[in-house]
């Protein structure tokens, strides 16, 4: 029951993080990247992860439906963000692994987050049809303008949660 409730608060403030910035009404970076990778490190109940899915779906399809926002990324790759949401979420695993050594938690969160660029961009190149008798290399250099953004999109949450960790994990050190 303890580990449950544990587990509560952050998985409630990560969802609203990914409903509040996923459909872009406060002018604010999707968060959505973080989210999952934070998850991976935070929630312990692995059936999260298949409601962040269903969350990031809901909110998109609102966007698509309501809001106005473009159908344009919704195509068959649409289905590839299942496994780049997947790695972050089990870099996020990883990274609590090693919460003590916050450069190998930067790497793992950058090498993870890098992966997931190259899987929905590669994966919409593929799958999307929007793209026929463009060369996988005429796509790439397309894409590279968008890395650095996607990468800092992520870096604006991570940064300051793995600043707030390592401030817990002192705290609760020096306490013991």
């Amino acid at each position: 029951m303890m580990n449950k409730m544990k587990n509560l608060f952050p998985a409630m403030a990560l969802a609203a993080l990914m409903a509040a910035t996923r459909i872009h009404q406060f002018s604010v970076p999707d968060a959505s990247l973080a989210v999952f990778l934070m998850a991976g490190f935070l929630v312990q109940n692995r059936l999260f992860f298949g409601a962040l899915l269903m969350e990031a779906g809901l909110l998109d399809y609102f966007a698509i439906a309501h809001m106005g926002v473009s159908d344009y990324c919704f195509t068959p790759a649409y289905w590839f963000l299942i496994p780049t949401y997947a790695v972050l979420w089990y870099a996020g695993r990883s990274a609590k692994a090693h919460r003590e050594k916050p450069w190998l938690m930067a790497a793992t969160s950058l090498i993870a987050v890098s992966v997931a660029f190259l899987i929905s961009n590669f994966s919409f190149y593929l799958f999307s049809g929007n793209f026929a008798g463009m060369s996988a290399v005429a796509y790439a250099l397309r894409i590279t303008p968008y890395y650095l953004p996607y990468v800092s999109s992520a870096a604006i949450y991570l940064i300051p949660a793995f600043v707030l960790q390592f401030a817990r994990g002192a705290v609760s050190t020096r306490h013991a």
